[in-house]
C-alpha cells in the first residue's frame, strides 16, 4: 500500500496494528474517513462496515454476507510452492502441519494434499485435539500451539524421510522444536518448510527454516489500486483478487538429499558446493571413488539426468538469483559462476532458459514492480482518498 500512496497520492492515512480479531478502537466511531482496507476478524468489523457503508476491501477472506472484495494472497500458489521444493529434493513421503479450522491453514492444507496426491502419493496430516471452542484464526492458532505433546506422538508416527510443509513459520517452528526435544534429526529425517519468511523467526530456528514468500507487498499494493477505483465510482469485482507467491527462500531446514545411494548423494552434494568452481564430471568421479562408468550409470538411475546435466543446471539456477536480485554485470556472474565467458554463459542460457541472461534479469524486474508499473490509469488519476478523512 506504502507503494501506492509514495506513487498515486496524496493520502491521508490512519494505520494502527492490530490482531486478527481484537477489538474496534473507540476512535473509529466518529471517524469520518472515505474507504478502509482491513484485515481484521470479528463481527464488530463487519457491522462497522455495514454501518459505514464506504468503500472497503478486506485482506482476508471477507464474511459471506458482507458484499465487499477481498485481495488475498494465492494459498493454493503457496501450498505448490513448498511441495515442488520438498520434491525436488528427492522426498517421497509429504506431511502438512496446520491450524485446523483457520482458513488459510485449510486452504493450504489442501492444496498441498492435491499436490502429493497427482503424483500418486498419500499426505500425512497433522489433525490436533480437535474440539476447540474457537471460532476465529487467533483462537485456532493459540488452540494449535498447545499441541506439544500430540504433535511429538504424530511425528513420531511418520515414515522417514519425509518432507513437512508448516501453515506459517510460527507452526514450523513449533514443529523443528518438537524434532529437537524427540532427537528427531532436521532435515535428514525430516525436512520442513513454514510460510511467510519472518527472517527474525526463520534465522533463529535451529536448523534455520526455509519459508515460502508471500507476495504482501503486492497484496497491499493492488488492495490500494483496487479501493482507489471503489472512491473513484467504480463496482468492486465479484470475486477475491489472488496475488502468486514469490517462491522458496531455501535454509538448512530442507537442506537434505533424499538419496538412497549413498555415493551418489555425496556426489549431488559435491556439485552443489563446488559447481561454481569450473569442476566437470572427472571431478565428481574422483571426489566420489567410482569408476566413470558406474558412477555415470547411478548417477541416472538416481536423479534421472546425467552429472553434466546437474552441474549446468545448478550453475544455472545460481545464474537465475544472481540476475535477478543483484546488478552484478554479466561478467561478474559467467566469472563467479565457472563459466569461461559471458557469452558462453548466454548462449547457454537463452538455450536452456529460453531468455538472454539480459531478457530474463529485465522480466524479473518487471514481475518485482508489475503492481506499480501496471497500475490502471483511472487509478492513479482518480480522487486519491482512501482513509482520508473529509475536511
Amino acid at each position: 500500500m506504502s507503494k501506492f500512496v509514495r506513487d498515486h497520492g496524496p493520502w491521508s492515512v490512519v494505520l494502527e496494528e492490530y490482531t486478527l480479531c481484537d477489538r474496534m478502537p473507540e476512535w473509529f466511531d466518529h471517524w469520518e474517513g472515505e474507504g478502509i482496507l482491513t484485515r481484521l476478524e470479528n463481527p464488530v468489523i463487519v457491522e462497522a462496515v455495514r454501518r459505514l457503508a464506504v468503500p472497503t476491501v478486506f485482506l482476508r477472506n471477507a464474511p459471506k454476507d458482507l458484499a465487499v472484495p477481498s485481495v488475498l494472497t494465492d494459498n493454493g500458489a503457496v501450498a505448490r510452492d513448498a511441495f515442488a521444493h520438498l520434491k525436488d529434493l528427492g522426498l517421497r513421503h509429504f506431511a502438512f502441519c496446520g491450524y485446523e479450522g483457520a482458513d488459510y491453514s485449510d486452504e493450504r492444507r489442501a492444496a498441498f494434499v492435491d499436490a502429493v496426491a497427482r503424483i500418486g502419493l498419500t499426505c500425512h496430516v497433522f489433525k490436533g485435539s480437535g474440539g476447540s471452542p474457537s471460532r476465529d484464526t487467533a483462537g485456532f492458532e493459540r488452540d494449535g500451539l498447545k499441541d506439544h505433546e500430540l504433535l511429538g506422538e504424530w511425528l513420531g508416527t511418520l515414515p522417514k524421510p519425509i518432507g513437512l510443509m508448516a501453515c506459517n513459520d510460527i507452526r514450523g517452528q513449533q514443529v523443528l522444536d518438537v524434532c529437537r526435544t524427540l532427537g528427531t534429526g532436521v532435515p535428514d529425517e525430516v525436512a520442513v518448510v513454514g510460510v511467510d519468511n519472518d527472517e527474525v523467526l526463520c534465522d533463529f530456528s535451529d536448523p534455520p527454516m526455509s519459508s515460502v514468500v508471500p507476495d504482501a507487498e503486492r497484496v497491499g499494493f493492488e488492495a490500494a489500486v483496487l479501493l482507489d477505483k471503489m472512491m473513484a465510482g467504480h463496482k468492486p469485482p465479484l470475486h477475491p483478487l489472488f496475488v502468486p507467491s514469490k517462491g522458496v527462500v531455501a535454509r538448512h531446514s530442507t537442506d537434505v538429499l533424499a538419496i538412497d545411494d549413498p555415493p551418489i548423494a555425496a556426489a549431488v552434494r559435491f556439485i552443489r558446493d563446488h559447481a561454481s568452481d569450473k569442476i566437470d564430471v572427472g571431478d565428481v568421479v574422483r571426489a566420489v571413488a567410482l569408476s566413470r562408468s558406474t558412477f555415470e550409470t547411478r548417477f541416472a538411475k538416481a536423479l534421472g539426468r546425467s552429472a553434466k546435466q546437474e552441474i549446468l543446471r545448478v550453475r544455472l539456477k545460481r545464474a537465475m538469483q544472481l540476475l535477478s536480485e543483484t546488478d552484478s554485470s554479466l561478467e561478474f556472474v559467467a566469472e563467479k559462476l565457472g563459466f569461461d565467458e559471458a557469452g558462453y554463459m548466454s548462449r547457454i542460457f537463452k538455450k536452456k532458459i529460453g531468455l538472454t541472461p539480459s531478457q530474463f534479469r529485465a522480466q524479473s524486474r518487471l514481475k518485482e514492480s508489475v503492481a506499480g508499473a501496471g497500475a490502471p490509469p483511472e487509478a492513479a488519476g482518480s480522487a486519491r482518498r482512501a482513509v482520508r478523512k473529509k475536511s
